[in-house]
């Protein structure tokens, strides 16, 4: 089940939002804030985060790029009254996926969502994957977006080989690149970050 987070200081529209997701099967987490929203990511994944551009302190559009600086990739739909060219420019710039002018009809809202989650969701298998492909495929598809270092990778796929050094990683990537085919390019390598599935 996906989970997104919904940033708005509009404790209203937070309620509608949450009301008519939860309608629709999703899980949805709130924040009155930039500074709470990015509290909430630093131990929850989520699958898509909704996002206010105009609120007290830490901007939408700041939080969406210290979220990128950080190799953070989940998507984010901008919702904002601001819906102008210049802003929506300046949302897309900061790492946006969609943008969405309030007004809004939930119904679009809603195919946005599923437009963006369907191009973030795991990729198809093409060939059969050994235990510990499946389990690394498993591990970049937990949290889209997100860089896992390959220490990280060693400890949750090797936790007590301590034979296995880094460049095990290496191989056991480019081989599930390759048998996921044209799929295998939205695993990537982020120097300083790691491995991430976009």
């Amino acid at each position: 089940m996906s989970r997104i987070l919904v940033v708005d200081d509009e404790e209203d529209l937070r309620d509608i939002l949450r009301f008519n997701l939860e309608g629709e099967g999703f899980t949805v987490l709130t924040s009155s804030s930039a500074e709470e929203a990015l509290e909430t990511l630093s131990t929850t994944s989520c699958s898509l985060i909704i996002l206010d551009v105009m609120m007290d302190g830490i901007s939408g559009i700041d939080m969406a790029c210290l979220l990128r600086s950080r190799g953070d990739l989940t998507p984010i739909i901008f919702l904002t009254a601001l819906g102008d060219h210049d802003n929506q420019l300046r949302g897309f710039l900061a790492g946006a996926d969609d943008y969405v002018a309030k007004p809004f009809a939930f119904d679009t809202l809603l195919a946005r969502i599923h437009a963006v989650l369907r191009r973030s969701s795991p990729p198809a298998v093409h060939n059969a994957l050994t235990r510990r492909e499946q389990l690394i495929l498993d591990l970049l598809s937990s949290q889209p977006g997100r860089f896992f270092s390959r220490g990280e990778i060693l400890q949750t796929i090797w936790p007590d080989d301590v034979l296995v050094g880094e460049r095990s990683v290496d191989v056991h990537i480019a081989r599930l690149r390759k048998k996921l085919g044209s799929d295998g390019a939205r695993i990537i390598n982020k120097t300083g970050f790691g491995y991430g599935l976009v």
